[in-house]
């Protein structure tokens, strides 16, 4: 089995939950254990709050105020990857650290949630043009009646 999607959102804070929302709906609808569909939900609800928030170039046209989320299910394993045109992480190239930040912080913690709660994290800057690029992997379990399940 295998299900992709691509949105383009505008940076906007409604459109996190409408992301949040489709890939939590295609989940359920393929049988993904419902453990596994929150986690990934939040992280991905981290990387586009990240991207509204960060995402924006200095000039305000049309592909500064706009961000991507693509999402793969392919056999056991789901990859999303969430793309802004902003000015991406400093020093091209080197690998941003996530901060832990406090418990009681507002802000600063979303790279670190997203590294906890997925299998694998990519954190980096899209080539050419700018902007920065978070994709993370998860392992899939499904649910035993699972309508389409991994072949």
């Amino acid at each position: 089995m295998s299900i992709w999607w691509s949105l383009h959102l505008r940076r906007d804070a409604a459109s996190v939950p409408l992301a949040r929302r489709l890939l939590l709906g295609t989940m359920e609808t393929a049988g993904v254990d419902p453990e596994i569909s929150y986690d990934l939900s939040v992280a991905l609800s981290e990387a586009c709050a990240n991207a509204v928030e960060h995402g924006g170039g200095a000039t305000r046209d049309h592909a500064s105020e706009a961000f991507r989320v693509t999402a793969y299910l392919d056999g056991e394993k789901c990859r999303i990857e969430v793309a802004d045109a902003g000015p991406g992480f400093p020093a091209a190239g080197a690998r941003p650290r996530p901060r832990s930040g406090s418990a009681e912080a507002e802000h600063g913690r979303g790279l670190c949630l997203i590294e906890q709660l997925a299998d694998h994290v990519h954190i980096g800057n899209k080539p050419g043009r700018g902007g920065a690029v978070v994709s993370f992997d998860k392992i899939l379990k499904w649910r035993e009646d699972a309508p389409l399940t991994a072949v």
